[in-house]
């Protein structure tokens, strides 16, 4: 009958041998994963801002384009024209009397958080 091996002792010398095998096997499974999501938040991020600018970018031609047609938003009977129609009578001048009846008000662009010319 062959001599038994006792399955501890093939533990003992198979473990160094294990360990020097799987470790840089492992580090480099770690670190190219790492190195993925790495790339991949990057891409993720620069396509989030490309969708912001994008936004941004119709936006302004959207509010371009209001203004060219001359449609932009006038309130039909605003509080502050009641007020001015009071204040006439009392001999006050109000914003719009200041401007002209006909006159409409241009609606102002803000710049963006990027510091991009739109």
């Amino acid at each position: 009958m062959p001599p038994l091996v006792p399955p501890f002792l093939i533990g003992l010398i198979v473990a160094p041998l294990a360990k020097r095998l799987l470790k840089p096997l492992v580090r480099g499974v770690v670190k190219t994963s790492v190195g993925v999501v790495m790339e991949v938040k990057k891409a993720a991020h620069e396509a989030g801002e490309n969708i912001h600018d994008l936004a941004a970018e119709v936006a302004a031609d959207m509010v371009a384009a209001q203004i060219a047609s001359g449609d932009g938003h006038r309130p039909a009977q605003s509080p502050a024209s009641n007020g001015e129609r009071n204040g006439a009578a009392n001999g006050e001048k109000g914003e719009a009397a200041d401007r002209g009846e006909g006159e409409a008000r241009s609606p102002r662009i803000r710049a963006t958080a990027t510091g991009k010319a739109q």
